[in-house]
This record gives structure tokens, sequence and C-alpha cells, in this order.
């Protein structure tokens, strides 16, 4: 898969943007990239990405704020993009509790831009993230794009959720065609770190307790960095069409008459949070001091991805278990901060 323009990938330095970028540099694929590079965790390791990106010829780098309007026409005002990837966001359910306004900035504000640059351009697809964590209260497993997801129980999957009604009332107005990808609990290299794999290893290598959430009664559906961009890559290239089946007397909330798609991204195979741990201890070869304690406001106790749209319409399904991901993170982390 190649471009002729260059692809637009927001949240560069973040992790799944990075490895994106990567994959398609690789590729010969010549991409533009921005990033606010904010402090909601350490900015050295955004940097250090961002290092190896700025390793290739055919990549370009911004530093813009997405709510920044002045910044972002001028953007879009500079290229012409096939394809925009949407990545960048305010992060984490947690963290929504304590800065609820950063939320409505990055992830309301900030997709306004992208939107409003894709349809001046008449981009020929946006694809943008979108999170597991919009199905919310719903208990009915797996999650299946065709579930209704009005009861979201976190700012952060409020502003995932708004971001696809906007999308969709782009693909509606303006013919925009647009694909929402809800990612299951992401890991691997290069992750985040307030992610559990992360969280979890630096506590552990440090003789320090880890708090397991829910008294250890959680299950997520935990998939490995390389599958959700391999679905990313697969699904660039595939500019959704209108359904012809679909209609307003059952509407279908995964299709759409607009050129309008969404889809879950996860591995299928729900991990209990115990299991992990395990399998991480195992990794690290050192075991953990667990700090059983009560589930935290906006979690959910599981999440499973129906990924059979996924299977259907690109052939591709996530495959790396558990015990060869987190062996890869380990061997990423125990070489990146050299212990």
């Amino acid at each position: 898969m190649s471009f002729e323009k260059p692809v637009l990938v927001t949240g560069c330095a973040g992790f799944i943007g990075f490895h994106l970028a990567l994959r398609l540099l690789r590729a010969d694929q010549r991409v533009v990239g921005i990033d606010s590079v904010n402090e909601y965790y350490d900015v050295s390791l955004k940097w250090n990405r961002l290092r190896q990106l700025q390793e290739f010829a055919d990549f370009e780098f911004h530093q813009v704020n997405l709510e920044n309007r002045r910044q972002m026409e001028a953007l879009f005002g500079r290229y012409v993009f096939h394809v925009v990837v949407h990545l960048a966001a305010q992060a984490g359910v947690r963290y929504s509790l304590v800065n609820p306004y950063a939320y409505i900035d990055s992830n309301l504000a900030g997709f306004m831009t992208i939107l409003e640059g894709c349809r001046q351009q008449a981009v020929k697809h946006l694809v943008f993230a979108s999170s597991s964590s919009v199905y919310g209260a719903n208990t009915r497993m797996p999650f299946s794009v065709h579930q209704n997801v009005d009861h979201p129980v976190s700012l952060y999957a409020a502003t995932k959720k708004a971001n696809e009604l906007m999308a969709h009332t782009y693909a509606h107005l303006y013919g925009l065609p647009c694909t929402g990808l809800r990612f299951f609990t992401v890991y691997g290299p290069w992750g985040r770190p307030d992610m559990a794999a992360f969280l979890f290893s630096r506590a552990i290598l440090a003789g320090e307790p880890i708090q397991v959430f829910n008294f250890g009664q959680m299950k997520r559906d935990f998939t490995y960095i390389d599958d959700i961009i391999e679905g990313v890559v697969r699904i660039m290239g595939a500019s959704p069409e209108p359904d012809p089946g679909w209609t307003g007397a059952a509407p279908d909330p995964g299709t759409s008459y607009a050129p309008y798609r969404v889809y879950n991204i996860g591995n299928n195979r729900p991990v209990s949070l115990m299991d992990f741990i395990k399998v991480l201890e195992d990794c690290l070869g050192k075991k953990a001091q667990k700090e059983l304690v009560a589930i935290q406001p906006g979690d959910v106790p599981e999440t499973y991805a129906d990924i059979g749209d996924l299977v259907r319409d690109f052939g591709f399904s996530p495959k790396t278990p558990l015990e060869v991901g987190l062996a890869r993170f380990v061997e990423w982390y125990r070489q990146y901060h050299q212990v």
C-alpha cells in the first residue's frame, strides 16, 4: 500500500501514532506527523520516539496543538493529504476525573479542526481512533459495533463517542469518508507509562506493590501494538462506501447510508487481570506484591471485542498471544530503562 500524496498522522509522538508512522516510513510512504508533545506523561519518551521517525527523509514533523485553529488551517493549507489518520487525543480514563477540560480542548475542539481540514481538502479517507471505552455500561459480551453505545461511564469515553457522531455528520453533510476504530487495551514496546504493562513492570522491578483494581476481578482484551497497526494500515486503503441495506426504520450503529463505518480492533480473547500479572511476572522473572483495591470511577470490569466485521471486510484478526507480546514489551522495557 502506498499513496502518491503524504499521509497525515496526528499524535505521531504517541504510542500508536509512532508505530503507525514508523510502519509507513519503512514502506517508503511520505508522512507528515503532528503532535503537541504535552506533559500528560514523560515527554522524553515522546521525543525519543520522534527521534527515530526523524531519521527518515520522508518524515516531516510539526509541533502543533489540534485546537489551535490558525496552526491547523496553516497545516492543511501547506499540504495536500490523501489519507488522514487521526490518533492524537487526550488519553486516559482516570485523568478525565481531575482535568476534564483537557478532553474538551483536545478531543472535541481538536477533532473539529481535523474534520474541517479534511472537508476543505476533500480528503479521500479520514481514519480516526475511537476506543473500547465507548461501550460504557454495556455488559453484553462480546462488544459489537452494532450495539448501542449511549451510556458512557467516563468523560473520555463520552468524547470518543462524540467523535464518532461528529465524523458521521461530516460523512452525511459533505460525503467525507470516515472510519472510526475502537481500540482495545493496546500494549507493547514504546507503550504509555500510565498503562498496566508499564506501571506494573516499573513497580515489580523496583520491589514496590502494584494496585490491582476491582480486587483482581477485571478482564481486558489486551491487543498487541503490531496487530493494531496491521488493522489500521489495511483499513486506510479502503474508503467506506454507503451501506445500501441501512434503514432509518432499524438504524444500525455500525454502518450508515453515508460513507461511514466503525470497527473494533481487539484480540478477541479477554484475559483476567490476575492472569495478565502472572504472565508479566514470568517475563520479568520476579513476583509482584499485590495490593487489591476497589474498581476506579470510570472503569469497566470487562472488555471483549467482537471483530466479525473486521474479519469479513479485511480478512484480518489479531493473532499475537499475550505471552509473546508481553515478552517483547519486557525486552524493550529492560533495554530502554537499562534494568
